[in-house]
């Protein structure tokens, strides 16, 4: 039986930013807030920084070149959270879900944090 290499499929944290992109766009689509091109586009693209980062720090082979994607990743996470508190604040039929997809981007940083954490040990 040969070794399956672990792919970035693979990272708990890009499944879970994987799902939190799907809640994003199907979240951007509510009426009133797919109107707001600025603001849905800007989520949009936040969320979708953190999958990709994050496949992109994972299949960087230079330890620095890992942390600097996975620190755009978990910094994209933050401008997603910040992004979800302004269509809580203007669109509070969405409130509930925005507050549900600040948990998952919270609890992606912190696999984020945990993968940047394993990579600087990697380093030492």
């Amino acid at each position: 039986m040969e070794d399956r290499v672990m792919q970035f499929e693979d990272l708990e944290a890009w499944k879970l930013a994987r799902l939190m992109v799907g809640n994003v766009y199907r979240l951007t689509g509510c009426d009133g807030l797919s109107r707001d091109f600025g603001l849905k586009d800007q989520i949009q693209r936040a969320s979708v920084s953190v999958m990709s980062n994050l496949a992109e720090g994972f299949e960087r082979v230079s330890v620095n070149e890992k942390r600097h994607f996975y620190s755009i990743s978990r910094a994209s996470c933050g401008e997603t959270r910040s992004l979800l508190y302004v269509i809580g604040d203007l669109f509070p039929a969405q409130a509930g879900d925005t507050q549900t997809l600040r948990g998952i981007a919270t609890k992606v940083a912190k696999m984020i944090s945990g993968l940047i954490k394993a990579n600087e040990n990697r380093k030492n």
